[in-house]
């Protein structure tokens, strides 16, 4: 556009100089006059012919860049930063199940559970992510809501093998203050392997020393393995964990805990059957109040 501007501007003042020479040759004879306008009027075509030419091909360079830089096709990158994706995607989550069941103890005192979440990732493997569940007041002391918020990175680290490290917070926002600190912050890594229909996930869990914890620190090992059952919705899942620290119902601290389910996937719904147990001594959890065995269903869907 400035270009054109410029073109115009150039032809103009071109033009209003030769007309501005016309003047001079008033004093020559009544012939010379005669002889001197037939030039003039000759000259002034050809200027004007010569400059409408000129224009017309500054006026057809500019349209030509234009056009150029029109036709010419967009690079996909330049394309994506100026609008194209962005690489973040959103999810959510929400599950319906007869007990909440953490690391195999059941935390909402054998009743129905509602829980549900959000998740935003990139395409880096970048996300970050919450978490609710209502609890049982009455036997775990820590309110009737916890709530997660999490973050970390999780993506492909070869074929067949990817891999997921993060952080994660856990909050009991309703908790009595007679129960002291309750909050308390979790570091996770895991890695996945597939073999066709067959997946194995060991990880590790390390909650540092804090006060939440009884000034001790808590460290979890599991191993997950599942299995796709060909031509059907069905996966068979297995389950082992270990706990050393805090976080458990035994004398020495230590535990295991322990699950096997059964999930059907129909569309972004799942429902899972699971029988879920873990270790626990009758001094610290009388009755079993927190370590029973249970028989879990859950039913599920992500959007």
């Amino acid at each position: 556009m400035l270009t054109s501007i410029r073109g115009l501007t150039a032809a103009s003042l071109s033009a209003g100089l030769l007309l501005s020479a016309a003047p001079a040759f008033a004093t020559e004879t009544a012939s010379e006059e005669s002889a001197s306008d037939a030039t003039i009027s000759n000259d002034l075509l050809v200027a004007d012919a010569a400059i409408s030419e000129s224009t017309e091909k500054q006026n057809e360079v500019v349209l030509s860049s234009s056009a150029a830089r029109t036709i010419e096709p967009v690079e996909e990158s330049v394309a994506n930063s100026v609008g194209g994706e962005s690489g973040i995607t959103f999810s959510g989550n929400i599950a319906f199940t007869t007990e909440y069941r953490f690391r195999g103890v059941d935390l909402s005192g054998g009743d129905f559970a509602v829980q549900g979440g959000f998740d935003l990732g990139h395409s880096s493997g970048l996300y970050v992510g919450t978490w609710a569940s209502n609890l049982d007041e009455d036997t775990v002391g820590f309110g009737s809501t916890e709530l997660d918020i999490y973050g970390g990175w999780s993506g492909d680290l070869t074929d067949g093998l990817s891999g997921d490290v993060g952080v994660i917070y856990y909050i009991y926002p309703n908790a009595p203050t007679a129960a002291g600190p309750t909050d308390y912050i979790e570091f996770y890594a895991s890695v996945s392997a597939s073999i066709g229909p067959v997946s194995v996930t060991p990880g590790i869990a390390y909650a540092p020393d804090q006060d939440s914890l009884g000034s001790t620190d808590n460290v979890y090992l599991y191993t997950d393995v599942s299995v796709g059952i060909p031509e059907t919705p069905l996966t068979i899942n297995g389950h082992v964990g270990y706990t050393d620290g805090f976080l458990t119902f035994t004398n020495d601290s230590k535990a295991f805990d322990w699950s096997i389910s059964a999930d059907v996937a129909v569309g972004p719904a799942t429902l899972s059957a699971a029988y879920v147990g873990v270790e626990g001594d009758a001094l610290i959890d009388p009755g079993g109040v927190f370590t029973d065995d249970a028989f879990v269903l859950t039913l599920s869907a992500s959007f």
